[in-house]
């Protein structure tokens, strides 16, 4: 394999720091050691496959990959195809999915992932909650195997031990949702995101759009809102603003602090076996409902010191939200912590 050196590129979202690493190469890959085996997915970019790829480990002739392959050519989606690759080398931790390389000689362009076996945590957790179904002989069962409280935490506390390393790294995600985290062997989740979710959850986000003036048929105050909103983004821009805290709403303001707020959102997704956060609402009114202060209820099945942690990623100035680090620490406590200590009733 072929070693392109990293280059450091501005628009990577980095806070105020340096993630030139002048001995951190992009592994080039050879198209004809790439074998694809069925897709996985499909998104704007273009689609997601199973394949297995040759002499990738020196330890293994073939290994199962995921790739992704980019579907529009132009200069600037293959500028923004090296700038991930060089981002994604450099971001290397036991729940950050692995990225392998890119094949780059020909059409598609290609990066190739490890492949997590259970696909994304989404689809898992509805998959293992109390009201999954499954058709066996064209009948609906009951399916086995309903994720306990130590398995949730489990699962938390992985994507927390992420997230430290991501701020550790002054990396904002922006994006961080169970949809965009994956699922392995063994329970091992890590953070990831293909890039495909917003299409396979298109419901997930808001397509903002400028509205003529006066469309909304509500009080100013409502109207400012959501066209705050679309004006500070820009136009059809695709926005998860069931996971946004205030300031990204209004300000596209995205620090580490607004990732904080996002796993708040997923310990709530986790805790009601992968629900959409304000199902009930239309994204609209979750933009007013998040601008108003008005925060997620406690799940039915959540302990209360985890709806505590959730309550703390809420805060509404962005200072005063727990430290990820605290998260993780909390999390790993709560794990080691007996159940009957846990208050679910409370």
């Amino acid at each position: 394999m072929t070693r392109i050196p990293v280059i450091e590129n501005p628009q990577y979202f980095r806070q105020g720091h340096n993630c030139h690493k002048p001995d951190t190469y992009v592994q080039y890959i050879k198209r004809r050691d790439i074998i694809l085996k069925r897709e996985l997915g499909e998104g704007a970019f273009g689609k997601v496959f199973l394949a297995e790829c040759y002499n990738l480990s020196p330890t293994k002739d073939k290994m199962l990959v995921a790739v992704k392959a980019l579907k529009d050519p132009t200069l600037a989606a293959r500028k923004d195809f090296q700038r991930e690759a060089e981002l994604l080398t450099n971001l290397q931790h036991d729940h950050i999915v692995k990225f392998y390389g890119v094949c780059g000689d020909g059409d598609p362009l290609i990066m190739v992932f490890e492949y997590m076996k259970h696909g994304d945590l989404n689809k898992f957790l509805r998959a293992h909650g109390p009201d999954a179904l499954i058709l066996v002989d064209g009948q609906p069962r009951q399916v086995k195997g309903e994720l306990g409280l130590s398995q949730m935490l489990h699962i938390a506390s992985q994507i927390a031990s992420g997230m430290v390393y991501l701020a550790s790294q002054h990396f904002v995600h922006r994006d961080l949702a169970t949809r965009n985290c994956l699922v392995g062997v063994n329970l091992l989740v890590k953070i990831g995101d293909f890039g495909m979710s917003r299409d396979v959850y298109s419901t997930d986000y808001y397509r903002e759009v400028t509205r003529p003036k006066g469309y909304y048929s509500r009080t100013w105050q409502q109207q400012r809102i959501t066209t705050m909103a679309a004006t500070t983004v820009g136009g059809h821009t695709m926005l998860p603003i069931r996971w946004m805290p205030p300031e990204s709403i209004m300000y596209r303001k995205f620090t580490t602090e607004s990732d904080v707020w996002s796993f708040g959102v997923i310990l709530w997704e986790i805790f009601t076996y992968g629900k959409q956060p304000w199902f009930q609402l239309s994204n609209t009114e979750v933009i007013e409902c998040i601008t108003q202060g008005r925060v997620l209820e406690r799940p039915r099945v959540c302990p209360k010191e985890m709806y505590d942690i959730m309550l703390g990623c809420w805060q509404r100035e962005p200072q005063q939200r727990l430290n990820i680090k605290e998260i993780y620490k909390l999390l790993h406590a709560l794990g080691k912590a007996t159940p009957i200590y846990l208050d679910i009733l409370g």
